[in-house]
């Protein structure tokens, strides 16, 4: 299943759950990693549902190979197979492209500024969040023309403070960097919120319009997550504004 937002501004952002696609076990259903272990044809074919149920031309979404960083691509168009560089977020001028994340308990950041025709999209997990990939995609969009006062920012499912467990040093370290991370266990030890963190920077990058999803995916059975199964699945944020899709081959990952 998926939950599709139309924001008044007139920017489209799209979160899945792990319902109605084709996978096996682990990974069943709606499977949208391709770096996972998954049937590459059962991604292939949850990719296009996903596409298909949102109204978007599979062949006109752009996806990333994720590592963790802050580097950002400026894109016109998506990726052939072979040419998905390593990056942790995406902008793009086209209207009718769709910027894409996958995440299983990392927090998707998806921005939009309609009035500039921009759009971005981010992967902030532990890493990418003290690396500054949130301010990054918010950087590389004003260098397009969007401004941070018109900017709609979403986040999307990702694990809660209250189940992100992590070392105590590990947390003074993130905490030294983005103080708003600051978080301990719903059972009393160190954690890291990532989300809280994403909106403190995006509230120091200057964008006041942020809608945060209330779901932790490591609570909800209905969603992956990776610090509940490991082995897993990978949910979809999608977002992109009106206009004719872009000609292209679909990317993997």
């Amino acid at each position: 299943m998926i939950g599709h937002q139309h924001h008044e501004s007139g920017a489209h952002f799209a979160f899945t759950d792990r319902w109605g696609g084709v996978s096996a076990a682990p990974y069943e259903q709606l499977n949208l990693g391709g770096a996972v272990g998954d049937d590459p044809q059962a991604v292939r074919a949850n990719r296009a549902r996903a596409a298909g149920e949102l109204g978007l031309d599979p062949a006109a979404v752009v996806w990333m190979n994720q590592v963790h960083g802050r580097d950002v691509a400026v894109v016109d168009g998506p990726w052939r197979d072979k040419d998905i560089p390593c990056v942790d977020a995406v902008v793009t001028g086209r209207r009718g492209l769709a910027l894409a994340v996958l995440t299983a308990d990392c927090t998707p950041v998806l921005l939009a500024d309609p009035a500039a025709g921009i759009t971005g999209a981010a992967h902030a997990g532990r890493p990418g969040l003290v690396a500054g990939v949130v301010p990054a995609v918010v950087e590389a969009m004003v260098k397009l023309g969007a401004e941070p006062a018109r900017i709609v920012a979403y986040t999307g499912p990702a694990i809660c403070g209250r189940c992100y467990e992590v070392p105590e040093a590990m947390r003074a370290d993130v905490a030294a960097v983005v103080p708003e991370a600051f978080a301990t266990t719903g059972w009393g030890t160190p954690a890291v919120d990532v989300t809280a963190g994403v909106r403190a920077q995006l509230a120091a990058a200057g964008v006041p319009v942020r809608e945060d999803s209330h779901i932790c995916t490591r609570e909800s059975a209905n969603h992956f997550s990776y610090r509940r199964d490991r082995t897993t699945g990978r949910l979809a944020s999608y977002v992109w504004l009106g206009g004719t899709p872009a000609e292209g081959g679909e990317a993997e990952r």
